[in-house]
């Protein structure tokens, strides 16, 4: 069973934080941000709004590219950085601390428990590794 301040990942490389029972942070990696370069736009849903596990809910712009947050878990947003929205960088220079992106009221605690703890994380970066060697 998972505690409050459990950080676990997402293969889309994003970071879940629980914050409480049923409430969670959810942030990049630093993986993410590093590979994607200087952050220049970010485009999330606004708070009230659903987040559907393995649905994109956002877009990051940054130097290396474009890509699609993919949700790693279901719930209601109820809070937004708005820091982040209006100077993404942060999330370049603190991505798993004041560069988190929004929270989530989640139904259910079983879609965090099925995410990566910081080691099988890492083994999975390891296995993105190879694959694009």
């Amino acid at each position: 069973m998972s505690t409050i301040g459990d950080i676990l990942f997402s293969r889309d490389h994003l970071w879940v934080r629980m914050d409480d029972e049923i409430r969670a942070t959810l942030g990049m990696t630093d993986f993410l941000q590093d590979k994607m370069g200087e952050i220049y736009s970010l485009r999330l849903p606004e708070e009230g709004e659903e987040l559907i596990k393995e649905e994109s809910f956002g877009l990051l712009e940054a130097k290396n590219g474009r890509r699609e947050l993919i949700a790693p878990i279901s719930g209601e947003v109820v809070e937004i950085n708005y820091e982040a929205l209006e100077v993404p960088e942060i999330i370049n220079d603190d991505p798993l601390s004041e560069g988190w992106i929004l929270k989530v009221e989640m139904p259910s605690g079983q879609e965090f428990e099925d995410l990566l703890t910081e080691e099988e994380y890492e083994d999975y970066l390891n296995e993105v590794e190879l694959e694009e060697e």
